[in-house]
């Protein structure tokens, strides 16, 4: 295995573990890519028994999208958890883009950071 590959693979796995940590539940799927100073993981599986059962309404819709998504950023507030990811990848996190589409029960996470990693995906 290459180190891009392996150093996906850990990323995708912490992603999964600061997941179940804080959510309850980490996602089913993870798969990591990298480009330039970008980290992104699409994640499927994410919602919880609660969370599906909310998303019935429309209400409970756009609730769970909102709580994911700003949720999901105050995770990496914390020094702890960006430190691991930092330390992972070797540069320091600036910031970081996610999205969550209720229906396809799918979410995707841009975490940038202040350099090129050099651990671009193969096209």
């Amino acid at each position: 295995m290459t180190q891009p590959i392996k150093i996906a693979h850990a990323f995708s796995n912490l992603v999964r573990e600061v997941r179940k940590q804080h959510v309850g539940k980490g996602p089913e799927h993870i798969t990591t890519r990298f480009v330039g100073p970008w980290a992104i993981c699409e994640l499927r599986g994410n919602l919880t028994s609660v969370e599906k059962f909310a998303v019935k309404s429309e209400e409970g819709r756009r609730l769970v999208r909102e709580l994911r998504t700003t949720f999901i950023k105050e995770i990496y507030k914390d020094e702890k958890v960006k430190s691991h990811v930092e330390q992972l990848v070797g540069a320091s996190l600036v910031t970081l883009f996610c999205d969550f589409d209720v229906d396809l029960d799918m979410a995707v996470t841009v975490y940038v950071f202040d350099r090129a990693l050099g651990l671009d995906s193969p096209s």
